[in-house]
């Protein structure tokens, strides 16, 4: 009758080859979980750079507004100055043409002046005129008694 059993060195080299084969099941099972570990560090490392990214991103954007609302504010301010610049062109205008006018008043009154004393001077003539005529007359008048 044969045995089924098998001899214990046969057993042991079997038990040593399933150990042998456990063994290199673990160290493959330690590689990848060393590996899964690198890539979850890694993926984590990836994870706070993308947030970091992100917050960059956001606060791009948060300068980027700020910029556009100060060129806008630059803008409006620009549009009052030259609303501005236009009205004081055209109070710069009346000024001019009030000043003409004020001009062309004074030339007229220091022309009626100059005739009124040209008149005044006409009459001081007659007047003096008459007061010769009158002393010619008187001299060649007699004296009265």
């Amino acid at each position: 009758m044969a045995s089924d059993t098998t001899p214990p060195e046969q057993q042991r080299a079997q038990a040593e080859d399933g150990r042998e084969r456990a063994e290199d099941v673990r160290e493959g099972a330690e590689g990848d979980r060393v590996a899964t570990e690198a890539l979850r560090v890694a993926a984590e490392s990836s994870r706070k750079k993308a947030e970091q990214f992100r917050r960059f991103a956001e606060e791009a954007r948060d300068t980027r507004d700020q910029h556009r609302e100060a060129l806008e504010t630059l803008r409006q301010e620009q549009e009052t100055l030259r609303d501005l610049q236009e009205q004081m062109r055209v109070l710069g205008e009346e000024t001019r043409v009030a000043a003409e006018a004020a001009r062309q008043a004074a030339m007229a009154a220091v022309k009626a002046t100059a005739e009124s004393l040209e008149a005044t001077l006409d009459g001081m003539k007659v007047v003096e005129e008459m007061r010769r005529t009158l002393r010619t007359i008187q001299e060649q008048s007699p004296p009265s008694k």
